[in-house]
């Protein structure tokens, strides 16, 4: 099941400290309308849940507080879904991305090349606003017959950062299902797993490597861990996940 075509350093434990370095510093440049999970009520406090037709088994997300710290716990067995923040911000020169997580184990049959291994325990979706003047009249047509079907307005091209089984840390690969989608391994294979580990990109820098040209918009950010292609099952834990501009 095609499931993007419908969407748009290690830390041994986790004390306050990693989340007062990766996820509240420099406040004042942070990105508008992206919701910290640890300062959540609820599960869709700020983050819409993400869900694809004819797949009717779920991912289940709840908050979880661990060392004091609440984050967004994450189980799938055979289910697909995730969570989005629909945002709408322009990477500009340099737009850094950083975010914790953490998984309970790979998926051995996991694998990013093939259809039928295109799970993850965890990964964030980076979802760019459609350019329709790079597009031909039959792809500009068939997006728009989803959108009146579905009745939203579907992404262009995206990025994925995945955990991934065997890709190794910094291969980019296209996504099995449509050359739209970007894979980048920026974890991998169960070395770390059961361990926190905090990441940071930057967008426009990837977008420009794998796309080869200026990003659009950001119209979304995601989190998902799915395994209904592979049929097992993970845990994950994301901590809050954090948009810098920097100067």
């Amino acid at each position: 099941m095609n499931k993007i075509l419908f969407i748009l350093s290690a830390c041994a434990v986790l004390p306050l400290f990693i989340f007062s370095s990766v996820a509240f510093s420099q406040p004042e440049k942070a990105a508008p309308n992206l919701p910290r999970f640890s300062a959540m009520t609820s599960i869709t406090d700020g983050w819409a849940p993400l869900e694809f037709p004819n797949i009717d088994q779920h991912s289940r997300y709840q908050l979880w507080v661990e060392n004091g710290v609440q984050v967004v716990k994450a189980d799938t067995a055979g289910s697909a879904s995730g969570l989005i923040a629909r945002i709408n911000v322009l990477p500009q020169d340099s737009l850094i991305l950083r975010w914790c997580w953490k998984v309970s184990n790979v998926f051995a049959k996991g694998d990013a090349r093939s259809k039928n291994g295109d799970d993850y325990p965890a990964r964030i979706y980076v979802a760019f606003e459609f350019q329709p003047g790079n597009a031909g009249f039959f792809e500009r047509a068939k997006r728009k017959a989803v959108e009146v079907m579905f009745g939203e307005t579907l992404p262009g091209n995206a990025i994925n950062y995945i955990w991934a089984n065997r890709l190794p840390v910094g291969e980019w690969v296209n996504n099995p299902y449509t050359d739209r989608t970007r894979m980048l391994a920026v974890s991998s294979g169960a070395e770390k797993a059961g361990a926190w580990v905090s990441l940071e990109r930057d967008i426009t820098a990837d977008y420009r490597k794998a796309f080869g040209e200026e990003p659009p918009a950001i119209i979304g950010i995601a989190i998902m861990s799915d395994s209904d292609n592979t049929g097992e099952q993970a845990s994950a834990w994301y901590g809050d996940i954090q948009l810098i501009k920097t100067p």
